[in-house]
Order: structure tokens, then sequence, then C-alpha cells
């Protein structure tokens, strides 16, 4: 009889925490509720989403000044009007590995916030139908049906799954009806996932022969903080070859978050899983040298000519996240230093 634990249950049982939560009270193990305040930055107009930005007002910084005696000058504060809304978003603050879906990550604030660049600043996602493939709290693809016509959250858990759906009663209520979808997707499972005709039988996340239909017609493809091991990434790319061979044309935005780790076999700080992730993609010029295989590789666009004016995304004060998206995968960086979006438009 071996007393040791296994990998899978060292994983069930270490828990781990998001940089993202280092502000929230401490000593909280329950789910909390949390308000992310979006906020449309000087300059930039929010046309047809001028309904869902609300003007509030809000006090500016102030210098810390001196009078001639030594005492401290405490000026009136300043207050500006700045067009902001509000999602609220349940998360735990600490979880155990396979369910790091509930909480909240710097990719996933990173993806948040370029949806909302986008939404603002083009009619890209306007009426498409679109995936997003570990939803986890949601955060993304409810921002996103705004815009959208159809919005599939996905991820494996019925803990996690009951969560994306809290938020998305939170943030809509009951009128997310045929625009958010919360559904189950194992990577592993063949695609399309199957479906039961029976109604009285069907799974509370399961998929409807309509809503089959549906995903097969998206077009976006979205992604945050789903790399973090090698078995998910094989996972990961083994989906999405299954989903980007069928349907429309598909474009992929997938955030992650650039993890180093000191490994005994290298003797060194690396990001192994970065590594692996970096092999199954390829730019144009790489795609047009390679020869025939069985193993896909996914073509990674050139997007210099974009410039990003991204929307703040302002988290209770603790985090302000704002994306950045570069002019290469290879050189992808955003002020969170170690996030990047990646742009991937098709297979090689």
């Amino acid at each position: 009889m071996n007393g040791g634990y296994s990998k899978q249950d060292t994983e069930e049982h270490q828990q781990v925490m998001s940089e993202v939560h280092l502000g929230c009270p401490p000593g909280i193990s329950g789910p909390l509720i949390s308000r992310f305040t979006i906020c449309m930055p000087s300059g930039v107009e929010s046309g047809r989403f001028n309904g869902l930005f609300q003007d509030e007002e809000s006090s500016t910084d102030q210098d810390i000044s001196f009078d001639e005696d030594g005492d401290l000058v405490l000026p009136r504060r300043r207050r500006i009007s700045r067009r902001c809304f509000t999602m609220k978003i349940q998360h735990n603050i600490t979880s155990s590995i396979p369910s790091v879906g509930l909480q909240v990550w710097k990719a996933e604030l990173v993806l948040s916030d370029f949806v909302l660049h986008k939404m603002c600043t083009s009619t890209e996602f306007h009426g498409i139908v679109s995936l997003e493939l570990g939803a986890g709290t949601g955060l993304a693809g409810m921002l996103l049906a705004h815009a959208a016509r159809t919005v599939f959250l996905t991820d494996h858990s019925d803990e996690i799954l009951d969560n994306c759906l809290k938020n998305v009663q939170l943030n809509f209520g009951i009128n997310h009806q045929n625009i958010i979808y919360v559904r189950e997707l194992d990577w592993t499972h063949p695609w399309p996932p199957k479906f039961s005709s029976d109604l009285a039988s069907q799974e509370r996340f399961s998929w409807s022969s309509f809503e089959l239909e549906e995903v097969q017609k998206a077009s976006l493809l979205l992604a945050a903080d789903v790399i973090y091991s090698d078995d998910l990434t094989d996972a990961l790319f083994g989906i999405l070859d299954r989903i980007m061979s069928h349907g429309p044309e598909k474009v992929l935005y997938l955030a992650l978050e650039k993890r180093y780790n000191f490994s005994l076999d290298d003797l060194d700080v690396v990001a192994n899983g970065y590594s692996k992730f970096r092999s199954y993609l390829k730019d144009d010029s790489e795609c047009e040298c390679l020869e025939p295989s069985s193993v896909s590789s996914f073509t990674v666009s050139d997007q210099s000519s974009q410039k990003l004016n991204p929307v703040a995304l302002d988290i209770r004060n603790v985090l302000k996240c704002i994306a950045s998206v570069a002019t290469k995968a290879e050189r992808c960086i955003s002020v969170l230093n170690t996030c990047a979006i990646f742009h991937v438009t098709s297979l090689c």
C-alpha cells in the first residue's frame, strides 16, 4: 500500500492564489463578489455603447504639500467626470489547481481590456457568434456579449460552470437567454460535442441541437490563462484543431501569462510551459516553409498596423490593467510585464 500522494491528489489539495486577489480581504475562504469598474479613457468615444457607460464623478489624486510652518496642506479634492459601468464577479480568492477557473487571473483582465478596445473602436465583434474556451468566471465573454449576437462560455467542472452562470445572472438577470450560454466542453472529447434529444435527460450544462448548430457558426474564439501544464496545452491545441477545421474562418485571441519556475532538470529559472505553447505557433513565413505533417501548427498573424488605446479596467482600486498588443507574437507584452495576447488565425 502506497501511503504517498499522487500528482492528482497534490493538485486537488494544494491551494493557489491569483495576484489579482492580493488586495482582497484576508480570511475569506468562500466565494466573494467583487465590483469591476470599467471606465472609458478620455478621447475615446463609446459610440453605440452610450447606454452602457454612465457618467460618474471620481476624485483625482492630490499632491502632498506643506505650508511655511511645515503643516500638511489639505486642498479640496478635484472631481472629474468619467464614463463608467460596473460588472459584478463572484470568485474565490484561493482554489485548488483543478478549480483555478473560480479565480480571476491577470490574463483574463488583459483579454477583457482588449475585447473592450475592439468593441469601442471597431465593428469587428458586432453581431458575431463567439466561443470562449476555459471561460472561468466569464468576465471577457460577458463583456463581449454587449456587442456579439451569441456568446458561448465553456469550461469543464460543474463548480466552475455554476459560478460562471451565477456571474451571468448577476450582470444580465434573466435577459441572457439566447445571448449567453454557459456550457460544458471537454477538450479531450470529439468536436462538436454530443447532445441529447431527450429534454428530460439533459444535464444542466449540456448542449442542445440548436446550440450546436449556432456554435459552429462562431467566427471568434477567446481564451485566457489556459496554459499551465503540458497536458492541458496539448488538449487545447487538439480542440482548436478540431474547431478551426469546421465551419467559417475563425480567429482566436488568446491571452496568457508567461510563468517562470526553477527547474531541477535545467538548474535554471525557465518558462517550460510557455515554450511548449510556442512550439505550436508559427508565423506566416514559417508556415510557407513547413512540410506536410500530422501535427497541426497555427498561424500567428502580424498586427503591426494596430494601435491600441485601451479601455481602462479598474478593479476596486487594487489593480489597473491596461492591455497592449505588440507587433509580433514573440514580442507580445503588456504593462503587466508577463501577459501577452496572441492573434491566431488559421492552421498551417
